[in-house]
């Protein structure tokens, strides 16, 4: 047996989330099927660096499985591209030591979040940005974006609805705000991220541009920990999980 590991991308619009659930088309369903196919109907299970939800697209996801095929790391991309769909492509293929793990392995992740603040939508980015028609003061945000950096308790930027036992303490080392013409690209890096954990800060700082909120809103939410304080959750389609490192 072999190990593989495998970077891919996809558009998250079809699916109801990234790992496989009991109702709703996933990207890891479809995944699977294509692996099963090409190991002539054996079941070939993938893990995953983690888990996207329903709408939220990825430019590097990174999985990995074991099998006993003989096939050349350059025809692993060649070979599933012709049996998935063409919102999912593998991009990278490699062989890797058995010990390699798509998840415990992993050292840092890069979410990227895209906003266009503007009256008018932009009907061939719909699936991908986030329209948001209202006025902002992009200054304020710049400055307030910061405050997510370095290591603090996340609670107040974390989904009610999580099932995390564990602390959500966690370290970003990056987080910034460009500017791309009409559009606002939100980088957040760190070492782990919590449920709706990078939606809800893009919320809090559309909410610190509009006026609803301060600047000092980020450090305060942080420090009491109170979800009530953080802005709104934005939709999950302006989300891209864009880099695993290891």
């Amino acid at each position: 047996m072999a190990r593989v590991k495998c970077t891919v991308e996809y558009d998250g619009t079809r699916y109801s989330g990234y790992q496989i659930q009991p109702n709703g088309k996933t990207v890891q369903e479809e995944i699977e099927k294509a692996l099963t196919t090409m190991h002539k109907g054996q079941h070939i299970r993938i893990i995953s660096s983690g888990r996207t939800d329903a709408g939220v697209h990825a430019k590097g996801q990174v999985f990995h499985f074991d099998t006993d095929l003989s096939v050349p790391e350059n025809r692993w991309v060649r070979a599933l591209e012709t049996l998935m769909p063409p919102d999912i492509y593998v991009k990278e293929a490699a062989y890797v030591p058995e010990d390699f793990h798509a998840q415990f392995d992993v050292k840092a992740k890069e979410y990227r979040y895209f906003v266009r603040p503007a009256k008018s939508r932009d009907v061939f980015r719909r699936r991908t940005v986030f329209h948001f028609p209202r006025q902002l003061d992009i200054g304020k945000m710049e400055e307030a974006v910061k405050y997510f950096e370095g290591t603090h308790d996340f609670t107040a930027f974390c989904s009610a609805k999580t099932t995390l036992k564990g602390n959500k303490i966690r370290t970003i080392t990056r987080a910034e705000l460009n500017r791309n013409g009409e559009e606002l690209e939100f980088i957040v890096q760190g070492d782990g991220f919590l449920y709706n954990m990078v939606r809800i800060m893009m919320g809090t700082l559309l909410e610190i541009g509009e006026g609803k909120k301060e600047i000092d809103t980020i450090p305060r939410a942080l420090r009491e920990h109170n979800r009530r304080l953080a802005g709104f959750t934005t939709p999950g389609h302006g989300l891209f999980l864009w880099k695993v490192s290891y």
